[in-house]
C-alpha cells in the first residue's frame, strides 16, 4: 500500500541525505547493467531453489559482493512505496555467461529473480571484478529485517547473503508499567487496522501467537514474561494489496534473552532422542553429564562424549545404551550454563547412588577404569582416600561379574554405573551399630557421673563412735557433728538415733552402721576420751577399770565389739580414723592397737582430721583451710564451756591415763 510522503519522512528522519532518496516512477521491476554487460531480467518470479554447489565445468561468472540502496517507488507524486534496490558485483571464475538468482525474504513476503548476464571477451580478466547488475526493486514494508541472498544457476559457489533493518513508523511505541508492557498504536481514529504478534524464526516459517483487526487508536497490554527477542509486531491497514509493517523491538533487550531461557525446556522423545523447545532460536551446545545426589555441580561427560550443536525444535540423539536418573542433559551458550535437566528420572525414579565407571580403550587392547566423583575420575585400582577408592575392589568386582549397567560404549571406551545400595547398607549397619555401643556407654557413663554426682551431693558417710563419759562431753560431741554436717559428710551419731538404737538394740544398730557406711566407702570415726581409753583397755585385758562406764547411756563398750575385729585383722587403715581433743587427751594416750590407724588432735590437726574424712576427694588445701576454720569456730563455745565450765571443775576430768597434759 502507497504511504502518504509525510509520514515517510516522520520515518526516515528530515537529513538531506536521506530526503533525496531516488524516486522511482511505476509498477514495473527492471535491470541494468555496468557499462560494457548485457543483462536481461526474467519476466516472472522463480522458485527459490538454490540447490546443491556443484563443480564449474570451466570459468563461471558469479557473484562477489551485495549492496543495497533504499529508493522510493511513487505511483502519486505524493504516495510513495519503500523499496531495497540491489547491486550485486560480479567475477569471472570460469564461464562469460551466468544466471543470477536474487532472492528476497521480508516477511510475510518472499521472492526470488533470475538476471541474465553476459560478459565480452574482452572484458574477462580471470579472478578480477568485471562489473556489477543492479535490480530494481524489491518492495518492503516500514520497519521490517530484510534478506537477500544472491547464487548462480546452477550453483557453482556459496550464495552470498546480507540481512538489513529498514525505518520504522514512529506510531508504534513501546512502554513499562511494573510487570506489563503496553504497545501504544497511534493510529488515527477510525482507521481500521490489522494487528499480528508472531515468533521470528531464523529457519522455518513463524510461528503465529495472536492476531485480531482493530480500529485505532489502542494499547496492547502484554505480560513482560511474554517479551522475548524474536518476538516481533505487524501492522497493516485493513485494505486490499496493503503493505504490512514489521518491527522487532525486543531483539537486544537483555530481560527478554532471560525470559527466552527461562521459557527453553527439554523434551525427551524416545531413550535417545531429545529437543529442546524455545521461542526462538538459540546459539547453544549441549552435552550429557553425570548428576550425583547431594547437590555437588552436575559433571559433564566430555571426554569421552562431545559437546554437540543445538537447534531448537530439532531432535538429537546421543549414542546411549541404556538410560539412567543421574544422566542429565547441560545447554551452553557463550561458554555459559543456561540450562540443565535430568530428562531420564521423570521415567527411571530419583537420583540414585550409584558410582559412574569411565573406561578407557587404548591400543593394543589396554583398558583403564576410574570412577567419576567430585574431585575428578579416580583410577581404580587407587590407594587414595576417596569413597570409590576404599570400595574401588569391590566395584571391580561388580564389574566382571555383570552387575553394573552398561550405558555407553564405543571404540574409544564405555560407561558403567554401579550400585552402592548393598555397601550402603552394610556401612548404615555398621554405622546403627556404632551409634548404639556409643549411646549404651554414653548412658554408662552419665548414669555412674549421675550416681558420683548424688554420692558428691550427699557427702561421705562417717561414723561416730565415742564414749558418754560426762553429759559435758557428750554436749562436746554433738556439737563436732553438728559442725561436720556442715561439710559434705553424712554424720551418724548414736546421740541422734536413741529411739532406733532402743528399738534394735546396741550391737544390731552398731553392727547395722558400721556395715553400711564401709559398704558406701565412708569412714568409722573413734573419738578417744580417758573413759573411751578405759574401756578399750578393759577390752584388751590391760587390767585398767572405767569408772562409770556403765551408764545407761554408754554404748561405746557395745560398739568395740563391732570395731576390734576389724583393728585385730589389719583391716582398719582407711577405713577408720582416730580423734582426741586437745587438753582433754594425748594421742599417745590411745592403746597401740588403735593408733594403726591415723589419730588427730583437735582442734589442731583439723585440716589433716578433714582431709582424711573426705578422701579420696579431698578439696585443695585453701578450700579445706576455710572448712577447718569453719568448724573450729563451731567448736570454740562448746570447747569452752567444757574446759571453763562456771563454778566447779567439769566432771571426768582427770580420769583415765594422760589426763590433764595440757596438750
Amino acid at each position: 500500500m502507497p504511504v502518504p510522503w509525510f509520514l515517510l519522512s516522520l520515518a526516515l528522519g528530515r537529513s538531506p541525505i536521506v530526503l533525496s532518496l531516488e524516486r522511482l516512477v511505476g509498477p514495473q521491476d527492471a535491470t541494468h547493467c555496468s557499462p560494457g554487460l548485457s543483462c536481461h531480467l526474467w519476466d516472472s518470479d522463480i522458485l527459490c531453489l538454490p540447490g546443491d554447489i556443484v563443480p564449474a565445468p570451466g570459468p563461471v561468472l558469479a557473484p562477489t559482493h551485495l549492496q543495497t540502496e533504499l529508493v522510493l517507488r511513487c505511483r502519486k507524486e505524493t504516495y510513495c512505496d519503500l523499496c531495497v534496490r540491489v547491486a550485486v558485483h560480479l567475477a569471472v571464475h570460469a564461464s562469460l555467461q551466468a544466471q543470477v538468482v536474487l532472492s528476497f525474504q521480508a516477511y510475510p513476503t518472499t521472492r526470488c529473480v533470475l538476471l541474465e548476464v553476459q560478459v565480452p571477451a574482452a572484458l574477462v580478466q580471470f579472478g578480477q571484478s568485471v562489473g556489477s547488475v543492479v535490480y530494481d526493486c524489491f518492495e518492503a514494508a516500514l520497519g521490517s529485517e530484510v534478506r537477500i541472498w544472491s547464487y548462480t544457476q546452477p550453483r557453482y559457489e556459496k550464495e552470498l547473503n546480507l540481512t538489513q533493518q529498514l525505518p520504522a513508523l514512529p506510531w508504534l511505541n513501546v512502554s513499562a508499567d511494573g510487570d506489563n508492557v503496553h504497545l501504544v498504536l497511534n493510529v488515527s481514529e477510525e482507521q481500521h487496522f490489522g494487528l499480528s504478534l508472531y515468533w521470528n524464526q531464523v529457519q522455518g516459517p513463524p510461528k503465529p501467537r495472536w492476531h485480531k483487526n482493530l480500529t485505532g487508536p489502542q494499547i496492547i497490554t502484554l505480560n513482560h514474561t511474554d517479551l522475548v527477542p524474536c518476538l516481533c509486531i505487524q501492522v497493516w491497514p485493513l485494505e486490499p494489496d496493503s503493505v504490512r509493517t514489521n518491527i522487532c523491538p525486543f531483539r537486544e533487550d537483555p530481560h527478554a534473552h532471560q525470559n527466552l531461557w527461562r521459557a527453553a525446556r527439554l523434551r525427551l522423545l524416545t531413550l535417545q532422542s531429545w529437543l529442546l523447545d524455545a521461542p526462538c532460536s538459540l546459539p547453544a551446545e549441549a552435552a550429557l553429564c553425570w548428576q550425583a545426589p547431594g547437590g555437588d555441580p552436575c559433571q559433564p561427560l566430555v571426554p569421552p562424549l562431545s559437546w554437540e550443536n543445538v537447534t531448537v525444535d530439532k531432535v538429537l540423539e546421543f549414542p546411549l545404551l541404556k538410560g539412567h536418573p543421574n544422566l542429565c542433559v547441560q545447554v551452553n551458550s557463550w561458554e555459559k550454563l543456561q540450562l540443565q535437566e535430568c530428562l531420564w528420572a521423570d521415567s527411571l525414579g530419583p537420583l540414585k547412588d550409584d558410582v559412574l565407571l569411565l573406561e578407557t580403550r587404548g591400543p593394543q587392547d589396554n583398558r583403564s577404569l576410574c570412577a567419576l566423583e567430585p574431585s575428578g575420575c579416580t583410577s581404580l585400582p587407587s590407594k587414595a582416600s576417596t569413597r570409590a577408592a576404599r570400595l574401588g575392589e569391590y566395584l571391580l568386582q561388580d564389574l566382571q561379574s555383570g552387575q553394573c549397567l552398561q550405558l555407553w560404549d564405543d571404540d574409544l571406551g564405555a560407561l558403567w554405573a554401579c550400585s552402592m545400595d548393598k555397601y550402603i547398607h552394610k556401612r548404615w549397619a555398621l554405622l546403627w551399630l556404632a551409634c548404639l555401643l556409643f549411646a549404651a556407654a554414653l548412658s554408662l557413663i552419665l548414669l555412674l557421673k549421675k550416681d558420683h554426682a548424688k554420692a558428691a551431693a550427699r557427702g561421705r558417710a562417717a561414723l561416730l563412735l565415742y564414749s558418754a563419759d560426762d553429759s559435758g562431753f557428750e554436749r562436746l560431741v554433738g556439737a563436732l557433728a553438728s559442725a561436720l554436717c556442715q561439710l559434705p559428710l553424712r554424720v551418724a551419731v548414736d546421740l541422734w538415733s536413741r529411739r532406733e538404737m532402743s528399738a534394735q538394740g546396741l550391737v544390731a544398730w552398731f553392727h547395722a552402721q558400721r556395715r553400711q557406711t564401709l559398704q558406701e566407702g565412708g569412714v568409722v570415726v573413734l573419738l578417744f576420751s580417758p573413759g573411751a581409753v578405759a574401756l578399750c583397755s578393759e577390752w584388751l585385758q590391760d587390767g585398767v577399770s572405767a569408772p562409770g562406764a556403765h551408764g545407761p547411756h554408754d554404748s561405746f563398750r557395745a560398739s568395740l565389739s563391732c570395731v576390734l575385729p576389724d583393728f585385730l585383722q589389719g583391716q582398719a587403715p582407711g577405713r577408720y580414723v582416730g580423734a582426741c581433743f586437745d587438753r582433754l587427751l594425748h594421742p599417745d594416750s590411745v592403746p597401740a592397737l588403735f593408733r594403726t590407724v591415723p589419730v588427730f588432735s583437735l582442734p589442731s590437726q583439723l585440716p589433716d582430721f578433714l582431709g582424711a574424712l573426705q578422701q579420696p576427694r579431698a578439696p585443695r588445701p585453701r578450700r579445706l583451710q576455710e572448712r577447718a576454720e569453719q568448724v573450729s569456730r563451731a567448736l570454740e563455745p562448746a570447747l569452752d564451756s567444757y574446759f571453763h565450765p562456771p563454778g566447779t571443775p567439769a566432771p571426768g576430768r582427770g580420769v583415765g591415763p594422760g589426763a590433764g597434759d595440757g596438750t
